[in-house]
């Protein structure tokens, strides 16, 4: 083969190569903006191998047999940018295993800039290797990233993970219907596979689309994950030639993202080199770890009567306005911050002025340090203003952030999701516009699907934790409804808030008797603490079966035993309740938090009858016992 001569042109807006081998017809490439342009001198335009991609083989088509005869040989090379990686280079067996080219002769070099190229050598001797059928990274560019691996590999290589925006070469599609949030994309080849990420061409913002179902014809129906508003047929759509990928890593701790990793609190972007798909596989079974402990809230119903497992899924169930956020923004107050670990907080389908009012509180309470890098949490924001595909997606974004801190710093992470319910009602929107059949109450046929993929990723493994805790909205306060009933499975305590407790002005408004723990086990918490908490329910259902007697005769009428049992009951019930941190503006009352062995300890007590003769308005909205004992005290002063 003759050598080849090589001009190197540099500009603002592109970069192109020109290659020339003696003897055959010019050949000029430009690549602008994405935009490919080419033309052929000498009446050649039969160059059919030519796609967007970095490195081009022109082969000439007259020539069937691919014997080593002059060819046409074009090379474009994107200009790297800061925070971007060069594309991976993909060979075609048929086309190229057989291909050399001589880079050793160059007769003509011309350079605009004062670009380095040392890099030409590596280059020179990588497409002097050619052959085979496996991939072959581009060489590094000052300013760019380290190159991915392929999505589809078996274990996630966090550090390998490139960045989001779509590779040059890609597939290109284009607008063919647009429906609401369902946008239908038409390919020419290279279709992409099921939960790719394609963008959106030509537009300010940038617009990411999940594909969801293969049409047929070539045709594509995808999920948009933001508005659709001002899309239009015909325009261009790129394929990432992976699922969604976010920004992980210490650098996103102290930052608020959206459903695909972009930053939206106005700090700018987030600088990280790790990049992760939110799409993955659960842990395999011989990864997870079995060890049980208890994770001390310092809310008195909780741990005495539901306690929470460390590693585990906790799950706070209650209707509209019954205290779930507030009980999820105490725990925060109290777990994470005593934690001294990582927390992830995913906000789903909530209310923005809940989410803006969470981000200001960490940072006056020091969780969120805006000036250096010790914060603690990291916020993912899909609220209820957002497209069902977003919503349908934040959990799995919040939750690939907290995967990364467990599976590569082996930390114990919290994960805080408000509200999976949330989640569930967008996988009904999403399914009902790409038209399947619904199932009961109207929600998709893959509800199961869908909460178990997820719910299986939230787990311990023997690298480190998630401790998952979960609000989750019951709709018409009906526990039987398919979305809660479904998410019930999966969890290892359920906290249940009732409407009812909420009207006795009892908070938080815990239903004692239908929360329940799967370490609620002597084993595990200890005979002690066992036998105290069977003894509070046994009092409390005591005092529930005895009420309708109550209603109809009154207490009169019940014998000594059972008016014993009405009082200890109705002071259980005020000691559950407990002031806390964040609702301070509300009750008026100052926060508490209650070690485990002082609630033991308090509610043994009022079982054997050691503060009968206190009253029952004394053990309302107080921390440890010792404070009832003084609440009463202070009232028989002001009665006395």
């Amino acid at each position: 083969m003759q050598p080849a001569s090589a001009k190197w042109y540099d500009r603002r807006d592109y970069v192109f190569i020109e290659f020339c081998v003696e003897d055959s017809k010019d050949v000029n490439v430009n690549f602008e903006k994405s935009k490919l342009t080419f033309s052929c001198l000498g009446g050649n335009d039969n160059f059919k191998h030519l796609n967007e991609i970095d490195l081009f083989h022109c082969i000439d088509p007259n020539d069937s047999k691919h014997k080593r005869t002059d060819r046409s040989i074009l090379c474009c090379l994107r200009k790297g940018e800061s925070g971007q990686s060069w594309p991976r280079l993909t060979k075609e067996r048929a086309k190229l295993n057989w291909l050399s080219v001589d880079f050793n002769n160059w007769k003509d070099w011309e350079d605009d800039s004062d670009e380095d190229m040392s890099n030409f050598d590596r280059f020179s001797e990588m497409m002097n290797n050619m052959g085979g059928d496996e991939d072959v990274d581009l060489p590094e560019v000052d300013g760019a990233d380290d190159d991915s691996q392929d999505s589809d590999d078996e274990t996630r290589d966090y550090a390998a993970q490139t960045s989001p925006s779509p590779k040059a070469g890609a597939a290109t599609g284009r607008i063919v219907a647009v429906i609401g949030a369902v946008v239908d994309v038409q390919f020419d080849e290279g279709l992409p596979p099921i939960l790719n990420a394609l963008e959106v061409q030509g537009r300010e913002t940038r617009l990411v689309l999940e594909v969801a179902q293969h049409l047929g014809e070539s045709t594509v129906r995808t999920i948009a994950m933001d508005g659709t508003e001002g899309l239009v047929r015909g325009q261009k759509v790129l394929d990432s030639g992976a699922p969604i990928k976010i920004p992980v890593g210490p650098e996103t701790l102290g930052r608020i993202m959206n459903v695909i990793g972009e930053p939206i609190d106005e700090r700018g972007p987030i600088k990280t080199k790790q990049f992760a798909p939110i799409h993955a596989e659960a842990p395999e079974f011989m990864e997870m770890s079995v060890e049980q402990e208890i994770l001390v809230t310092g809310i008195k119903v909780v741990d005495l009567l539901a306690p929470y497992a460390k590693g585990g899924k906790i799950g706070l169930f209650g209707g509209a306005g019954v205290g779930k956020t507030v009980l999820i923004m105490e725990l925060i107050n109290n777990v994470a911050k005593a934690h001294g670990g990582y927390s992830v907080f995913a906000g789903v389908g909530e209310r923005t002025r809940e989410g803006n009012d969470l981000y200001h509180e960490m940072i006056e309470s020091g969780v969120i340090n805006l000036k250096d890098a010790t914060s603690k949490v990291a916020l993912v924001y899909g609220q209820m203003n957002e497209p069902p595909g977003a919503r349908a997606r934040v959990a799995l974004t919040g939750l690939t952030v907290a995967e990364y801190f467990r599976d590569q710093e082996g930390q114990d992470v919290l994960l805080f999701i408000d509200n999976i319910f949330r989640f569930t009602q967008a996988g009904s929107e999403v399914s009902a516009l790409l038209g399947r059949i619904p199932s009961a109450v109207g929600y998709q046929p893959t509800l199961a699907t869908d909460m178990g993929t997820m719910q299986e990723r939230i787990t311990t493994t023997k690298k480190g934790s998630i401790t998952s805790v979960q609000a989750i909205y019951v709709p018409a306060d009906d526990l039987t409804d398919p979305a809660p009933a479904t998410t019930f499975a999966h969890l290892d305590a359920t906290t249940v808030l009732s409407r009812a407790i909420a009207e006795l002005g009892i908070y938080p408004a815990v239903d004692p008797l239908d929360s329940t723990s799967r370490i609620m086990d002597p084993n595990i918490v200890g005979s002690e603490h066992y036998d105290v908490a069977r003894g509070v329910q046994k009092i409390l259902q005591d005092y529930k079966s005895l009420q309708d007697i109550i209603a109809i005769l009154g207490m009169d009428e019940l014998s000594e035993e059972d008016k014993l049992t009405v009082s200890r009951a109705r002071k259980i019930q005020r000691f559950l309740s407990q002031p806390f941190q964040v609702a301070e503006v509300f009750t008026g009352h100052m926060g508490k938090l209650v070690p485990l062995k002082e609630t033991i300890k308090g509610f043994q007590q009022i079982l054997a009858g050691e503060y009968d003769h206190l009253p029952e308005q004394a053990f309302y909205m107080v921390g440890p016992i010792e404070e009832a004992v003084a609440k009463a005290d202070k009232l028989a002063e002001e009665h006395s």
